[in-house]
């Protein structure tokens, strides 16, 4: 097989849950991959779908994990949500269920919050409900979310996935299932901000000025990560070291450009 495509590639986007850690514990390799890239004249960006962290928490996080990580070097579902809403319902008036990591987030952007970080508001109507990877989650948050969506707010979710992965083959209840209840409450879907939307790739071409053909996105999920690349025309990389296994990988219909067994292999191909 030709890597050409790959090592061709200025830009890498990791997703980090299955991919370069699984909870606390990191992957063989991992910290050595990111530590090279500089040196091997590639940059990169943890790119993540989960939003119950602030971007500042997981420079946090990956520096206490080993990785080398700056602000620059980090961009949520959290973050593009906060554009998005400035960009589509700029001034509009928004009811977050998250956790008190995104609601920061989203006051960092100047968003119009009606409740406070606990979820708790009085307000009768609201322009938009945003429905996050909430670990803090209570019902009073999904009662109002439901009481808002009936009456005509639009649903916007930070990401997709249906369960985040957890050491010991254990899983967390992640975004798109609390939209999946809330759907069948209220009648409403929800527009998703994060992989697969090729806007997530868009924004960080347009920061960095590096085309989406020189970016490769890397991860553990047919669905998101690897869809997000195929979305915007960006190399794909996946890596069976996290939920997807090789018998997914074969029943898909659009295969990813390269199917590694997890990030040291794709270090090994990159200094070849």
């Amino acid at each position: 097989m030709s890597y050409d495509k790959l090592k061709n590639c200025r830009l890498f986007l990791f997703d980090m849950d299955g991919t370069l850690y699984l909870g606390d514990n990191v992957y063989d390799g991992a910290i050595d991959l990111m530590n090279d890239l500089p040196a091997l004249g590639k940059k990169y960006i943890y790119l993540t779908n989960n939003s119950s962290r602030a971007g500042t928490d997981y420079i946090t996080r990956l520096n206490r994990l080993g990785f080398p990580c700056i602000a620059e070097n980090v961009f949520t579902s959290g973050m593009a949500t906060g554009m998005y809403l400035n960009q589509r319902h700029a001034g509009q008036s928004v009811y977050l269920a998250g956790t008190k990591a995104f609601y920061r987030e989203l006051v960092s952007y100047g968003i119009k919050l009606v409740n406070d970080e606990n979820g708790h508001t009085d307000a009768d109507l609201v322009d938009v409900v945003v429905q996050g990877f909430d670990t803090e989650l209570v019902y009073e948050k999904l009662d109002k979310a439901c009481h808002f969506l009936r009456r005509g707010a639009t649903f916007i979710a930070a990401n997709p996935d249906w369960v985040c992965p957890m050491p010991n083959d254990e899983v967390l209840p992640d975004c798109g299932s609390i939209c999946a209840l809330l759907t069948a409450s209220s009648g409403k879907e929800p527009t998703y901000i994060g992989k697969p939307n090729r806007n997530m790739v868009d924004v960080i071409s347009t920061m960095t000025g590096i085309p989406n053909e020189q970016i490769c996105c890397v991860g553990d999920r047919l669905y998101t990560d690897i869809a997000v690349a195929q979305n915007a025309g960006a190399v794909s990389v996946l890596v069976l070291s996290g939920e997807t296994t090789r018998e997914m990988v074969d029943a898909a219909e659009r295969q990813p450009d390269y199917i590694l067994k997890d990030v040291h292999e794709l270090h090994q191909i990159l200094r070849a």
